[in-house]
């Protein structure tokens, strides 16, 4: 467990994620988080987007059925 504390910067609140954390995540300056709320009430950090994840998802399977009928139209 890592213990992280909640600092004010201006007028929002923030925490900062030592070294080790965002090596783990592999996120970089200015990278996008998602902070995901579980059916439990816990929270996860990941660098995924969910909601873009199942897009593309879809759009594989989309992709796959229609492989053909893609590969006309591209003509």
């Amino acid at each position: 467990m890592i213990e992280l504390k909640v600092r004010r910067f201006g007028n929002s609140l923030g925490v900062i994620l030592p070294k080790e954390v965002t090596r783990r995540l592999q996120a970089t300056d200015g990278q996008a988080l998602y902070l995901l709320e579980a059916p439990d009430g816990s929270y996860r950090l990941t660098p995924y987007d969910p909601a873009f994840e199942q897009k593309m998802t879809q759009a594989e399977d989309l992709m796959a059925r229609y492989r053909n009928t893609l590969h006309v139209l591209a003509q």
